[in-house]
């Protein structure tokens, strides 16, 4: 029998059997978000040998995933199989009672996450469209070294480094360090970025991951003053890039490229990486460095049943008279779900 029911804590997910696919997946990632003021919704169900949840808060009327602009990706915790299946299909029942529509963001599909969250919300009798919201950058390493790698890049990049990459002197700690995080909100806080939303949440992150051996955390310098900085963390073979920022009055010396290159050749050569992961964005600058695009995928869902969702319901009808979007997401990459960085116009 399972057994589907609410939590206001994140702390329980501490107990799930399903293992942390990337950092985003953590319960300590849920609770650094809790603590920035967002309400955890827990919806977890249990059959007495397994559990699985959807770590969740309510905004504007909707249910939507626990997360910020930091967290790349949001999927299920769950395990796999069809034991993990029926579970989620519980949750998304259970959910039913508590609210009118469901929106998931953004959710990846080469693992399979999009579709079986697509399946079970439509058994527990959701209507449920799934389309792309984002993209996400990322490097196949494929067992080469960085020269390697550095070859197949863009002239005019490995130009532009091997010009100016002596004018900065870059430095990849693998720990936290306060003075040079220091650095990193000082050159952040002066160039063309908004400001951080939550830059306490990023700091705690990054002296967690630092104390986990899993910090890379990046700065570059000209004539002793620190000019770029970025903060990446290392984990089960896969590289995230979480945050760089540069000087807008030192952009002539490239810092940020420079120091981005410094960086790959730690983790490819030093860690051993097998992938990149750049976050979601289509920034032009991205495909320089990377080689794959994988979408993300915006799961909504709406209650046939709930006289709230029945204008949204028309008018998605009115969009799509045919079977549910999802029928083609496929849980492994294809030609789909994973393109060539720099074919744009193939989708």
């Amino acid at each position: 029998m399972i057994e589907a029911r609410y939590h206001e804590s994140v702390n329980v997910l501490q107990a799930l059997n399903a293992p942390a696919a990337a950092p985003f997946d953590r319960a300590e990632w849920y609770g650094l978000l809790a603590e920035t003021g967002l309400v955890p919704l827990i919806a977890l169900a249990s059959d007495g040998e397994n559990s699985a949840a959807l770590a969740l808060t309510e905004r504007g009327g909707r249910i939507v995933p626990l997360r910020n602009w930091y967290s790349f990706t949001w999927r299920e915790l769950a395990p796999p199989g069809p034991s993990g299946d029926r579970l989620l299909a519980a949750i998304a029942g259970k959910l039913r009672a508590r609210g009118w529509r469901v929106t998931l963001e953004p959710v990846p599909g080469e693992d399979g996450s999009a579709a079986r969250l697509a399946r079970a919300f439509c058994a527990a009798g959701w209507q449920v469209a799934v389309e792309q919201c984002d993209i996400n950058h990322v490097l196949a390493v494929k067992g080469r070294s960085f020269a390697e790698y550095w070859q197949s890049r863009p002239g005019a990049l490995r130009s532009t480094v091997k010009r100016k990459g002596r004018k900065v002197k870059t430095e990849v700690l693998t720990r936290f360090d306060p003075a040079v995080w220091a650095e990193y909100e000082a050159i952040y806080a002066a160039s063309w970025k908004p400001a951080e939303d939550h830059p306490a949440m990023l700091r705690a992150f990054a002296e967690a991951e630092g104390a986990a051996g899993r910090l890379r955390l990046g700065v570059a310098r000209a004539d002793g003053q620190a000019v770029a900085a970025q903060c990446w963390t290392v984990e089960k073979a896969i590289a995230y890039i979480h945050k760089l920022a540069h000087l807008e009055s030192h952009r002539h010396l490239s810092a940020g490229t420079t120091l981005t290159a410094a960086l790959f050749a730690h983790v490819i050569d030093v860690d051993g990486v097998e992938l990149v992961d750049f976050g979601t964005g289509d920034q032009p600058y991205k495909a320089d460095w990377m080689d794959t695009i994988r979408p993300r995928y915006r799961i909504d869902c709406l209650d046939p049943a709930a006289p709230r969702a029945w204008p949204a319901l028309a008018k998605r009808l009115v969009r799509r008279a045919c079977a549910p979007a999802w029928g083609w997401l496929s849980p492994a990459p294809t030609a789909a779900g994973m393109r060539p960085a720099g074919d744009r116009d193939s989708r």
